[in-house]
């Protein structure tokens, strides 16, 4: 099974995801990143080859982080620890210092006992996929030993924090004076960086989740808990909700009734105020297969292209480079504004948020109204044969579904990569229509594909 998953390397941290796996990796990944014309140029200038790490606050990041910068050290790279920032800002500073790869150890969304590697190449760019299967071929093979005066430093990166500041509010369009804003920082990486940055764009605001103590991240907070962020912003009469998770590459937000406005709801409301500002490339926007319905619908009311990928931002980004395309994303709240990140970054894009809601003078409410979304049912079926997810009688079914919902809905099927499972996905108008075809596929799914 190869290592790296979706997002990296990720693991219950001393289980699959030890000390030895860490500093083997890091070992693996000067090899690999430390190579090629620019850091030969570098070594022939006399300069050092560099990488930046940084951390979430989970406990296991404390031993995981020294691990991987030993490795990277006894392998001759300088390291500058930017301690505990989310990870976007990770892959900015990367390429603030023009250092030559960087490595962040979160498990972002996950529980507290889980915890990740995630590697960036030079610019703050996530590995493709050849280059990670380099790195995992070089963790078997020669590692880079050097000696005396020749191998890597570790030093504190004293104003990582404040360099991450200034570029966000630098980006902003608008500043946010005047809106009172409730930010729930998951327990996580964002709790010191966020509410400062905030309070600085001259929002007022209210911070909830940001106490971490190194085994709380995530832990009914954040943006796969927003119920409480819902409820302080009508105990505090604010204005806006804005929810990261453990990392801070995501965002969600909450208006002021408490009603939920997930990320194709903010890509809607960040596309129409790119392309009325000109900052929209191609008038285009970049998301999942796993985007509303409504989504498409209110980008064409309003002249925007859509371009769509399979499921996970590293898809999304791809297409935004072949494309040079501006803006994209998922519902999850990875949002990706390329024009000032190259990754999801949830406090760039809960900032732009409130920034659209200083600039226009309204609330978030009124500006989620810009799509109306769409009822989606999904349906996890287990224990299936998800190699056969083409199966004729499937597709049949699918096909009538469709040919049912008209344009007025959409089916998708999506078999799971690593489980015997396969996911159904339906969107109508009507939610008891969306609810009966999506079970009714999901049946067939289940006749069809059961597990003798």
């Amino acid at each position: 099974m190869p290592l790296f998953g979706t997002d990296g390397v990720r693991g219950l941290a001393n289980g699959p995801l030890t000390a030895d796996l860490a500093l083997t990796l890091a070992q693996a990944t000067a090899v690999v990143l430390g190579q090629g014309r620019t850091a030969d140029a570098r070594r022939a200038a006399g300069r050092r080859i560099t990488a930046v790490v940084a951390r979430d606050p989970r406990v296991s990041g404390e031993f995981l982080s020294a691990a991987v910068e030993a490795g990277l050290a006894s392998s001759g790279v300088d390291v500058y620890d930017a301690g505990v920032l989310p990870t976007p800002a990770a892959a900015f500073l990367i390429a603030d210092i023009d250092a030559d790869f960087g490595v962040m150890v979160s498990a972002s969304h996950n529980p507290a006992p889980d915890n990740g590697i995630k590697i960036f190449a030079r610019g703050g760019v996530k590995l493709p996929d050849v280059v990670e299967e380099r790195i995992e071929h070089a963790m078997t093979g020669q590692k880079l030993q050097p000696t005396g005066a020749d191998v890597g430093r570790i030093r504190r990166f004293a104003d990582a924090e404040d360099r991450y500041v200034v570029h966000l509010l630098a980006s902003l369009p608008h500043r946010l004076d005047g809106i009172h804003v409730v930010l729930d920082c998951a327990h996580g990486a964002a709790s010191g960086v966020s509410p400062e940055t905030f309070r600085d764009a001259g929002a007022r605001v209210t911070v909830i989740g940001a106490d971490p103590d190194g085994l709380n991240i995530n832990d009914g907070v954040g943006s796969t808990h927003l119920d409480r962020l819902a409820e302080a912003v009508l105990a505090h009469g604010a204005d806006v909700g804005i929810a990261h998770d453990g990392d801070a590459d995501r965002c969600l937000a909450v208006d002021a009734q408490g009603r939920v406005v997930d990320g194709d709801q903010i890509m809607a409301i960040l596309a129409v105020s790119m392309k009325e500002r000109g900052r929209l490339v191609g008038d285009t926007l970049v998301t999942t297969v796993m985007s509303n319905l409504g989504l498409h619908r209110a980008m064409a009311d309003h002249g925007i292209r859509v371009e769509t990928t399979a499921v996970g931002d590293r898809y999304v980004l791809e297409k935004m480079n072949e494309g040079g395309f501006s803006l994209g994303g998922e519902q999850s709240g990875h949002v990706i504004m390329s024009e000032f990140a190259t990754t999801g970054d949830g406090l760039l894009t809960g900032l732009h948020l409130v920034a659209e809601m200083a600039r226009r003078t309204t609330t978030l409410a009124e500006l989620a109204s810009v799509m109306t979304v769409y009822p989606q049912v999904l349906e996890n079926v287990r224990d299936v044969d998800r190699t056969r997810v083409a199966d004729p009688v499937i597709a049949s079914a699918v096909a009538e579904v469709q040919a049912a919902l008209g344009d007025s809905g959409r089916v998708l099927l999506r078999a799971s990569g690593t489980e015997p499972l396969v996911r159904v996905m339906v969107e109508a108008a009507d939610a008891d229509v969306a609810q009966q075809s999506a079970s009714h596929l999901a049946d067939v799914v289940r006749d069809r594909l059961a597990l003798s």
